[in-house]
């Protein structure tokens, strides 16, 4: 910020609010990530988890009905007369060996009459179990088309109770023609175990991914909002050098609006004068106006750069040839400031806008210049080293104070006890034309004493055939270059 500019204590205190607005805007965005990366995460889960479950539980139930089927099949083919499917011997086989064992392999079975009492089956005893017949289930098979039932029960055998799967099939015997029920049971216990386990499994899994998931979108989402956040503090940054701009522009302004104003209020004051006797303040207005004039333009330059209105220009050209020319115009300022200007140019041919090269060795060239005393010399050298042109601009002015380093390319930046005349853009826009061509610039003080200002450019090779590669059909530029050995201006 320039001196005597005074600093809007408003400004602080809205860009402390908008940076704490956009604060809340990133936490509140980075929640809503997080948040959305988990939710997705356990729909899926959920989803997935369901369908296995279910299809677990579907094989299990298919197992368990086709155990008790291979249990009631044989004795229902027995006592109906109908031969069993999956028996080939007949029911003779059957009769003649039918011995089941209740509670073997977790299954019993049971036969019944119409009425509910027990019957022997076979050779075997008459087996009674606490609860059996299952009523329920002798009334749903009498219904069923096909006579069978299946339902979960539970069951209870002396003092233990255990889950259980129950088909009731209902049949005509053979010997008698009447209505018989066989109930079997087979015991679901391993079933229930099975599907808790692997509840168990799926909760407790899920559980976990969630939570990875929750921890990988905390993880992704500060990655995500790492440019949202770099783009708000560039607005900031933009937001802030504009007022910076502003404040600094306006101070600029005054003092040669100060200066035409009182000129001007003495010329009414003393209208009786002739022109030549307001000589003076005729030269303080043209001088002020000049000053405004380059104060403006380097304005509307900066200014059109920020916009990204101000296009560069790419065609063949030799810096050597730019920089000389450059040079040369500010001849008559050497000389009527007493100082030697010495041109070293090689040819160095690169590509770029000959009128920006040609404004930044004259904006470097003055500046050398003005810092330079009386009989004091000033050494433009050009160079170029592999794929890298450089220009190097020597002065034996004061030098540059080491707290002053950081700041020489700012805009409005004047050290203390700087030349007066300047506007203080001069190396701000040295510096945009240098970055606008893909380079740097860099200043050091000399170990004999005054700065040296360097700047390196990227070279392209010259373009084969008259105007290839320039952006607006020009010709390339000269090959003619001054002498290599040193040229005096001034």
């Amino acid at each position: 910020m320039a001196d005597g500019v005074a600093v809007d204590p408003r400004d602080d205190g809205a860009e402390q609010a908008a940076l704490r607005s956009e604060q809340r805007l990133i936490r509140r965005t980075r929640r809503r990530l997080v948040l959305w990366s988990g939710v997705s995460t356990l729909i899926v889960l959920v989803v997935l988890g369901a369908a296995l479950y279910a299809a677990v539980a579907r094989t299990l139930v298919a197992a368990s009905v086709d155990k008790l089927s291979s249990v009631v099949r044989p004795v229902v083919a027995l006592y109906s007369g109908q031969p069993d499917p999956d028996n080939g011997a007949g029911t003779d086989n059957v009769a003649g060996g039918f011995g089941f064992q209740p509670g073997h392999g977790g299954s019993w079975l049971f036969a019944f009459t119409a009425d509910g009492q027990p019957v022997q089956l076979g050779r075997q005893p008459v087996v009674t179990l606490d609860g059996m017949p299952q009523p329920d289930g002798l009334a749903a098979s009498k219904a069923a088309a096909d006579g069978r039932d299946v339902r979960e029960v539970t069951v209870q055998i002396g003092s233990t109770k255990f889950p259980a799967r129950l088909m009731t099939q209902s049949f005509v015997a053979q010997t008698d023609s009447q209505t018989y029920f066989l109930q079997a049971l087979v015991d679901r216990t391993a079933e229930v175990e099975t599907l808790q386990t692997l509840l168990t499994v799926l909760l407790v899994g899920g559980g976990l991914v969630v939570v990875v998931s929750v921890l990988f979108g905390w993880v992704y989402a500060r990655r995500a909002m790492v440019p949202i956040r770099e783009s708000f503090e560039a607005q900031r940054d933009a937001l802030r050098r504009q007022r910076e701009f502003a404040a600094d522009a306006s101070h600029e302004l005054r003092t040669p609006l100060t200066v035409i104003r009182s000129s001007v209020e003495h010329l009414t004051r003393h209208p009786e004068k002739t022109v030549g006797e307001h000589r003076e303040a005729l030269e303080d207005i043209d001088a002020e106006v000049a000053h405004l004039t380059v104060l403006v333009d380097d304005l509307l330059l900066l200014a059109r750069s920020d916009s990204g209105a101000m296009a560069i220009e790419r065609m063949p050209l030799d810096l050597g040839d730019v920089a000389f020319d450059a040079a040369g115009a500010l001849g008559r300022m050497a000389e009527d400031r007493g100082v030697h200007v010495e041109v070293d140019p090689e040819p160095t041919m690169l590509e770029g806008d000959p009128a920006r090269l040609r404004q930044l060795v004259t904006i470097l060239v003055d500046n050398a210049i003005r810092h330079s005393p009386r009989d004091g010399r000033v050494t433009v050298t050009v160079r170029a080293v592999g794929d890298t042109a450089s220009v190097e601009v020597d002065d034996d002015g004061p030098g540059l104070r080491a707290e002053d380093m950081p700041h020489v390319f700012d805009r409005f930046f004047r050290a203390p006890g700087a030349p007066t005349g300047g506007t203080g853009l001069g190396l701000a826009i040295a510096k945009w034309i240098v970055d606008r061509h893909g380079g740097r610039i860099g200043v050091a003080n000399r170990a004999g004493g005054g700065a040296a200002f360097r700047v390196e450019l990227p070279v392209a090779a010259p373009a084969s055939g008259s105007g290839s590669g320039s952006a607006s059909g020009a010709s390339a530029a000269s090959p003619d270059v001054p002498p290599a050995s040193s040229a005096l201006l001034g």
